[in-house]
C-alpha cells in the first residue's frame, strides 16, 4: 500500500507544476500577510521607474539565486567572519549582480506590515516577477507560487560550479539547465532575459572580439569602440546586452541572435542546433509566443530545490541568517 501511494504521488508530481509538489502555492500569504505582493510591487516600481537597469538586475538575481542552493535567498547573504566568501562575492556575481537594495526596501516594508511572516526567497521571486511586468510594459504577467524558506548556506565556489558562464556551447548549456530540472526549451526561453541589462566587456571580448567568431561585423565594431581590447577590473566598461531596445523586456533578443548581434558565445549557441534554432525563430517572430513561454519557464525555475519545513527559516534581515 505504501509503495503504491509513493508511486501515485510521483506520477502526480510529474503531471503538475514542480512548485505545487514542493509546497508552493499562489496566494500563499493571503492569510498571514495579505498585502505582501502589493507592497513588493510598489517598492519595485519605485526603483525600476528611476532606473530600468535595476529591473534587469532583479530578473537576473532570481536566476543566480535559484541555480545555487535552490531558490532560497542564499545569494543575498553578506560576508561574515564565519563565512567570508558567500555567493554574492563570487566572480559571476561580483560586481555585476544588482538589486539587493530593492530586496532590502521590500523586506523593511513587509516586516512593518507583518513581521516574521515572509521569506527573503519569496521576496526575490516577487521582485523579479514585478520587474518583468514593468519592463515588458505589463505584457508579462506571472502568478508566482510562494512558500519558499531562506537557506543558511552560501558559498562562492558553488556559484562558480553551478552558474553557466557566457562562453558555454549549446551542449554545455543544455546540460547545465538539465541539472536543475529545466529542459532545452526552458533554457532558450530564459535566455531571453538577456533582452535587458548590461554586461561587462570582460564577459565577451576575449572569445567574441579578440578571436574569429560569428558576430556581425557592424555590431563587433560598435563593441570595439566601447570596450578595451584587454579588459581589466580597472577599465572593465559595460554595454547594453540588447542594442536596439535595451530597457524593454521583449523578444528583440531572439531577432538579435538570428542576426548575430549578441554579446555572448552562449547567446550565439542557441542557433547551432536545428531544434534550438527553431525555438529562437518562434520566439522572434510569433507575437506573444515568448512572453507566454517565459511565464511558464519562470515559474518552473523559481521552484528549483526550494527549502521548506526544517530546511530553512524566515530571515529577519535578508543579508544575515537568524
Amino acid at each position: 500500500m505504501a509503495a503504491s501511494f509513493r508511486i501515485a504521488m510521483a506520477v502526480t508530481c510529474a503531471l503538475v507544476l514542480a512548485s505545487a509538489c514542493q509546497g508552493l502555492e499562489v496566494g500563499y500569504y493571503k492569510k498571514t500577510c495579505p498585502r505582501v505582493e502589493a507592497i513588493v510591487r510598489d517598492e519595485v516600481k519605485k526603483f525600476v521607474y528611476k532606473n530600468a537597469g535595476i529591473g534587469a538586475g532583479l530578473i537576473r538575481l532570481i536566476f543566480h539565486d535559484c541555480f545555487v542552493q535552490g531558490c532560497d535567498g542564499s545569494v543575498l547573504l553578506d560576508p561574515t567572519p564565519a563565512n567570508p566568501q558567500p555567493e554574492k562575492l563570487s566572480p559571476p556575481n561580483m560586481p555585476s549582480l544588482r538589486g539587493f537594495e530593492v530586496i532590502d526596501a521590500a523586506k523593511d516594508a513587509v516586516e512593518k506590515a507583518c513581521p516574521g511572516k515572509v521569506s527573503c526567497a519569496d521576496l526575490v521571486a516577487f521582485a523579479a516577477r514585478d520587474a518583468a511586468y514593468f519592463l515588458s510594459r505589463f505584457k508579462v504577467k506571472i502568478n508566482v507560487p510562494a512558500g519558499r524558506l531562506d537557506g543558511r548556506v552560501s558559498n562562492a565556489s558553488e556559484a562558480l560550479d553551478n552558474l553557466p558562464p557566457p562562453f558555454f556551447n549549446i551542449t554545455q548549456l543544455i546540460d547545465s539547465f538539465a541539472a536543475k530540472g529545466l529542459d532545452a526549451e526552458d533554457m532558450v526561453v530564459l535566455s531571453g532575459a538577456h533582452t535587458v541589462g548590461r554586461s561587462h566587456c570582460s564577459s565577451f571580448v576575449r572569445d567574441r572580439l579578440a578571436v574569429p567568431s560569428d558576430i556581425n561585423s557592424w555590431f563587433a565594431n560598435i563593441l570595439r569602440r566601447k570596450c578595451p581590447a584587454n579588459p581589466t577590473p580597472a577599465n572593465d566598461r559595460t554595454v547594453n546586452q540588447d542594442i536596439f531596445t535595451p530597457n524593454a523586456f521583449d523578444n528583440q533578443y531572439y531577432k538579435n541572435v538570428l542576426a548575430h548581434k549578441v554579446l555572448f558565445t552562449s547567446d550565439a549557441a542557441l542557433i547551432t542546433t536545428p531544434a534550438t534554432a527553431k525555438m529562437v525563430r518562434d520566439n522572434a517572430y510569433i507575437p506573444g509566443w515568448w512572453e507566454a513561454k517565459f511565464v511558464k519557464a519562470f515559474v518552473k525555475m523559481a521552484a528549483i530545490e526550494v527549502k521548506t519545513g526544517h530546511q530553512g527559516e524566515i530571515r529577519k534581515n535578508c543579508r544575515v541568517v537568524n
